[in-house]
C-alpha cells in the first residue's frame, strides 16, 4: 500500500503539471491502480497468515492432543484416520529425564512449549503420541491442513498442475546414445508411469484455474513435507534482547528435538497394510535399490516425486555420467589391449632386458654415499608394463577423451533442460527463498536500487568485503597447508629411496620373483603412495569442517548460494589435496635433477629424485590407481558399512522390546539420519573421480572402466542407503547440479593441457619419436632404415666417476665392480667433449617437437570441442516447444480468464472512478 501510495501522489502532481495532452496517461494510470490495489486487497481478504502468537516469556501456550498408540503399525494419519502426518518432531520428556539439571530441563520445555504453540498460531495441527518402547520419548506428529498448504504455496510460488499435457509423449533426444534396450526399462505395469502437466505458481484467488480433482492428493506428500519444514524453519521460539531465535534446526542441534523429519510412507520389504498407501518406499526398494535390479534404467520420475528434485536431479546425472563412460571404458580397453598384445614388439624394452645390452650399460648412483650403482636391466619388468601404458594407443585414446568430455558435458545440458521442465524447475532462482539464517541477520536498511523501497541486509558492503577477505585468507591458508604435505611426502620419497637403495639387492635373480617387481623406484613409490592417501583422507575429514564454519560465516542468502559457495572451496581444497601429488609425478619428478656431476637438491640437503629410464608414466599410473581404488574401498565403507553397522546396534539395543508393534514414526526414527550436506559428499566423490578419469586419462587408459563399475555399483548403493538405511530426507528444489556444472567444464578445459603434457613431458613418446625419425638414420644415426634399435643406447648419457664430487665419490658399494663411467638419463654430451656435460643437439630436437606436440594436440582438440559447443544447442527443439506452449497456457487460463472475470465484476465501479477523475482534474487542466 505505501508503494501504491507514492504512486498515486506521483500521477497526481503528473496531472496538474503536465501538458494537457498527457490526460489521457493521467486516466489509465488511475485504471491501473485503483485494479491493482483491488487486486491486493483481494488477496489480502483471503491470505491470512497467523500472528506469531506466544514466545517463550508468555504462559498462554496452546499444546498439542496426547492421543495413544492406535496399534496401527503402517498407519500414515492422526488417530482419526483422517488427517495425514506431513513430519515429525522427537524429543524427550524433560520430566522423565534422568539428570539432576532441572533448570536447564525447565527452560529447553519451555522454548518447546512456546515453539508448538506458535506452530498451532500459525495454523499447523499437531498430535503427541508416547514412544511404544521408550516412554521418555514423545512424537509430536504435524499436520498442515488445506488452507495452510494453500497459503504457503502461494509463498513459495509453487508450481501445480494447470491441466494434463496436450503434446505427445516425449521421445528422448538421446536415442542414439542410449544402450539400454526396453527390456532394461522398469516394468510400467508395476512403476506407472507419471502423468504431464502443464503448470503455474500457485495462487489462491485463481483457485479455480488449477487442476484439483482431489483436495487430498493435488499436494502430493513430498510437497506437503517442503511446507511443512518451510513453517518449521521460521516459526520463533525466544525473543531476547529484541533478537528471534526461531527453526527447527537449531532446536534439534541444541538437544531441545532429538529429531525432526517426513515419514516413509511403509517397509521397504514389504507393502503397507493401508489400502490408501501408494507404497513408493517398497517399488522405490524393489525395482532401483535391490541387487536384482542392478542392470535396470533408474525410475527417475518415481525417485523425484518420493525424495524431491535435487535428489532426482544427482541420480539422473549420475546414471548419464555412468551411460557415457560406458564409451569412454571400450575405447580404454581397446587401447590398453593394443599395448599389451603389442609389448612383444617394443624394441627399446627388449633392449633393456637383453643381458647383452641393458645386462651390461651400469648406471649411476640415484643418491649420495649409500646408493650403488646398479645394471639397467633391473628394470626389465618395470620397462615391459610400461610398454602397454606408453604406446600410440595412449595418444589416441588422450584425443578422444579430450572430445568425449565435450559430447557428456554438451549432451548433459540437453538432458539437464528437459529434466527442468518435466520436474518444474525452469524459474527456481525467482521463486527461491531466503535462508532462515540469513533472515535473522537483516539489521541494515538500505534502498533497492530497482525497486528504490528500503531492504535490509546482514552486512554492509565494508563488512561483506571483510567477510570475504576473512574467508578467501583461511581457504589459501589450508592449501598451503596441503601444500606442505605434498613437500614433506616429497622428503619423505627422497630419504627412503636411499634405504631402500641400500637394502633391497642390487643384482636381478630370476629365480625370486619379488627381487624382478620390488626395484627402490617401485618400493619408493608404492609406499609414498599410500601415506599420501592416508594424509588426504585426513586432511579431508579437518577440512570438511572448516569449509562449513567458512561458508556460515559467510552467509549466503539462499540455500543455492550456500552450496555454490561450499561446493567452491571444498573443491579448490580437494582438487590439490587429490591432485597435487599426481602433477609433482606428473610434471616435476625427474624433470630438475641436474647430472651426477652436478646433482640438484632439494633445501640443500635432500638430493632430488629421478625416474626410471623408461619414464615416470608407470609411477604416475600406480599413484592414480592407488588413490582411485583405496578412494572408492574407503567411501564404500563409509556408505555401506557405517550406517548399517549403527542400525544393527540401534536394533540391538532395542530387542527387548521387538514383541511390541512400534508405530511408522518410531520405526523411522531408529534410522539414520543423513545430514543436509550428505548429498554434498556424493557429488564431491563423483566429480574428484570425473577429474582422475579426464586429466591423467593419459597414463592409465582403465581409468574409466574402473569409474564405470564403481559408478554402477554406486548408483545402487546409494539407492540401497537411502531406502532402507536413512530416514527420508526432506524433499528440496534443484534446477540443475549447481556450482559442479561449471567445476566439470573447468576439468574439462584443463584435461586437455594436462593429457598433452603428459605425453609430451612424462612419457617417452616424443624422444622415442624423434630418435626414430631423425637420430637413427644419418646423419645422426648408423642405421641405413629407420629403426628403434639402438634407441636406449642412444638416449643414456655418459658420466666419467672420476667426476664424482666429494658426497658420492666415495660410494662404498662395489659389487659390480669398478667402472670408469656409468650411464644416466639425461641428452647430454660425453666427457671429454668440448661442451661436456651440456645439452646436446637431441636435447634440442626433442624439446622442439616437445612443444611443437603440445600446440598442435591443444589447438585441435580445443577447435573440436568449441565446434561440438556451438553444434549442439543445450535445449532441445522439443523442450522448447513444450516451455513455450506451457507460457501460452499460464497466460491464456490465469491472465486471460482472470480480466475477464475482474472486468466483468468492476466494469461499473471502474467507470464511476473514471467519472470520478474527470471532474476533478479537467477543470485543472483547462
Amino acid at each position: 500500500p505505501s508503494t501504491l501510495g507514492g504512486q498515486h501522489r506521483q500521477i497526481m502532481r503528473s496531472g496538474v503539471q503536465d501538458q494537457p495532452g498527457q490526460y489521457v496517461q493521467v486516466r489509465a494510470s488511475f485504471v491501473y491502480i485503483f485494479i491493482h490495489l483491488f487486486l491486493v486487497l483481494e488477496n489480502l481478504g483471503q491470505t491470512i497468515i497467523p500472528d506469531l502468537g506466544s514466545l517463550e516469556s508468555q504462559h498462554d501456550f496452546r499444546t498439542p492432543e496426547f492421543e495413544e498408540f492406535n496399534g496401527k503399525s503402517d498407519s500414515l494419519f492422526f488417530n482419526d484416520g483422517q488427517r495425514r502426518i506431513d513430519f515429525v518432531l522427537v524429543y524427550e520428556d524433560e520430566s522423565r529425564k534422568e539428570t539432576s539439571k532441572k533448570g536447564t530441563n525447565e527452560k529447553q520445555r519451555r522454548k518447546r512449549q512456546a515453539y508448538e504453540s506458535n506452530l498451532i498460531c500459525h495454523g499447523l495441527q499437531l498430535e503427541a503420541t508416547r514412544s511404544v518402547l521408550d516412554d521418555k520419548l514423545v512424537f509430536v506428529k504435524v499436520h498442515a491442513p488445506w488452507e495452510v498448504l494453500c497459503t504457503y504455496a502461494e509463498i513459495m510460488h509453487i508450481k501445480l498442475p494447470l491441466k494434463p499435457n496436450d503434446l505427445k509423449n516425449r521421445s528422448s533426444a538421446f536415442g542414439t546414445l542410449n544402450w539400454f534396450t526396453k527390456v532394461l526399462s522398469v516394468d510400467e505395469s508395476i512403476i506407472k508411469p507419471e502423468q504431464e502437466f502443464f503448470t503455474a505458481p500457485f495462487e489462491k484467488n485463481r483457485m479455480n484455474d488449477f487442476y484439483i480433482v482431489d483436495r487430498d492428493a493435488f499436494f502430493n506428500p513430498a510437497t506437503r513435507s517442503r511446507i511443512v519444514y518451510f513453517i518449521l524453519s521460521r516459526v520463533k521460539y525466544q525473543l531476547i534482547n529484541n533478537v528471534s531465535k526461531f527453526g527447527i534446526n537449531r532446536l534439534v542441534n541444541s538437544g531441545i528435538y532429538k529429531a525432526a523429519f517426513p515419514l516413509h510412507d511403509c517397509k521397504f520389504r514389504r507393502q503397507s497394510e493401508d489400502p490408501s498407501c501408494p507404497n513408493e518406499r517398497y517399488l522405490l526398494y524393489r525395482e532401483w535399490a535391490h541387487p536384482r535390479s542392478i542392470y535396470k534404467k533408474q525410475p527417475l520420475d518415481l525417485i523425484r516425486k518420493y525424495y524431491g528434485e535435487k535428489i532426482g536431479i544427482y541420480f539422473a546425472w549420475l546414471g548419464y555420467y555412468t551411460q557415457m563412460l560406458l564409451l569412454a571404458a571400450i575405447v580404454g580397453v581397446a587401447c590398453f589391449l593394443y599395448g599389451y598384445l603389442n609389448q612383444d614388439n617394443c624394441t627399446w624394452s627388449k633392449e633393456v632386458c637383453h643381458p647383452d645390452i641393458g645386462g651390461k650399460i651400469i648406471m649411476c648412483p640415484q643418491c649420495d654415499r649409500l646408493c650403488p650403482f646398479w645394471k639397467l636391466n633391473i628394470t626389465c619388468e618395470s620397462s615391459k608394463k610400461l610398454c602397454i601404458f606408453d604406446s600410440f594407443g595412449t595418444l589416441v585414446f588422450a584425443v578422444f577423451m579430450g572430445v568425449w568430455v565435450t559430447l557428456f558435458l554438451e549432451f548433459w545440458k540437453r538432458r539437464q533442460a528437459e529434466l527442468e521442465y518435466e520436474w518444474d524447475t525452469v524459474e527456481l532462482q525467482q521463486e527461491e527463498q531466503a535462508r532462515p539464517e540469513y533472515e535473522a541477520r537483516c539489521t541494515h536498511v538500505v534502498i533497492n536500487e530497482i525497486t528504490q523501497e528500503e531492504e535490509r541486509i546482514p552486512f554492509t558492503a565494508w563488512g561483506k568485503c571483510i567477510r570475504i577477505t576473512l574467508c578467501a585468507s583461511a581457504v589459501f591458508f589450508w592449501i598451503l597447508l596441503i601444500i606442505a604435505s605434498v613437500i614433506g611426502i616429497i622428503v619423505y620419497r627422497l630419504s627412503v629411496f636411499i634405504v631402500f637403495s641400500a637394502k633391497l639387492p642390487k643384482n636381478v635373480n630370476g629365480t625370486d620373483p619379488i627381487q624382478k617387481y620390488l626395484t627402490p623406484q617401485t618400493a619408493t613409490s608404492i609406499t609414498a603412495s599410500i601415506i599420501s592417501f592416508i594424509i588426504i583422507m585426513i586432511l579431508n575429514t579437518i577440512y570438511e569442517k572448516v569449509a562449513i564454519m567458512i561458508t556460515n560465516f559467510e552467509l549466503p542468502r539462499t540455500q543455492t548460494d550456500y552450496e555454490n559457495s561450499l561446493t567452491m572451496k571444498m573443491f579448490l581444497f580437494q582438487f590439490v589435496n587429490y591432485y597435487s601429488s599426481c602433477f609433482y609425478i606428473a610434471f616435476f619428478k625427474g624433470k630438475f635433477v641436474g647430472y651426477p656431476g652436478d646433482p640438484v637438491y632439494w633445501l640443500g640437503k635432500y638430493r632430488n629424485e629421478e625416474c626410471d629410464p623408461g619414464g615416470c608414466l608407470l609411477e604416475l599410473t600406480t599413484q592414480l590407481t592407488i588413490i582411485m581404488g583405496g578412494k572408492a574401498i574407503w567411501n564404500n565403507i563409509q556408505e555401506v558399512l557405517l550406517p548399517w553397522i549403527m542400525n544393527l546396534i540401534g536394533r540391538f539395543h532395542r530387542v527387548s522390546g521387538s514383541e511390541k508393534i512400534t508405530p511408522r514414526w518410531e520405526q523411522d526414527y531408529h534410522l539414520q539420519p543423513m545430514g543436509k550436506l550428505g548429498l554434498f559428499y556424493e557429488y564431491l566423490e563423483m566429480i574428484i573421480q570425473f577429474g582422475f578419469v579426464t586429466l591423467f586419462v593419459a597414463s592409465f587408459p582403465l581409468a574409466p572402466l574402473l569409474a564405470l563399475v564403481n559408478n554402477i555399483l554406486e548408483i545402487r548403493v546409494d539407492a540401497w542407503k537411502l531406502t532402507t538405511q536413512f530416514r527420508r530426507l526432506v524433499p528440496e528444489k534443484a534446477q540443475d547440479i549447481g556450482a559442479w556444472q561449471p567445476i566439470m567444464q573447468g576439468i574439462a578445459i584443463l584435461a586437455v593441457v594436462t593429457n598433452a603434457m603428459i605425453i609430451a613431458f612424462t612419457s617417452d613418446m616424443i624422444p622415442r619419436l624423434v630418435y626414430y625419425w631423425s637420430f637413427s638414420v644419418p646423419p645422426y644415426g648408423d642405421h641405413t632404415s629407420y629403426t628403434m634399435e639402438g634407441y636406449i643406447n642412444n638416449t643414456l648419457s655418459i658420466f666419467k666417476v672420476a667426476d664424482f664430487k666429494n658426497k658420492s665419490k666415495g660410494n662404498p658399494y662395489s659389487e659390480l665392480g669398478n667402472h670408469t663411467t656409468c650411464r644416466y638419463r639425461d641428452f647430454r654430451y660425453p666427457p671429454g667433449h668440448p661442451q661436456e656435460y651440456k645439452h646436446n643437439i637431441y636435447y634440442w630436437h626433442v624439446i622442439a617437437a616437445k612443444l611443437a606436440f603440445i600446440i598442435v594436440m591443444e589447438h585441435i582438440i580445443y577447435s573440436v570441442k568449441f565446434f561440438i559447443s556451438y553444434a549442439i544447442p543445450d535445449v532441445s527443439k522439443r523442450t522448447k516447444s513444450k516451455i513455450q506452449r506451457e507460457k501460452y497456457l499460464t497466460q491464456k487460463l490465469l491472465h486471460e480468464n482472470h480480466l475477464k472475470d475482474m472486468t466483468k465484476n468492476m466494469g461499473v465501479i471502474a467507470e464511476r472512478m473514471i467519472e470520478a477523475v474527470d471532474n476533478n482534474l479537467r477543470p485543472k487542466l483547462e
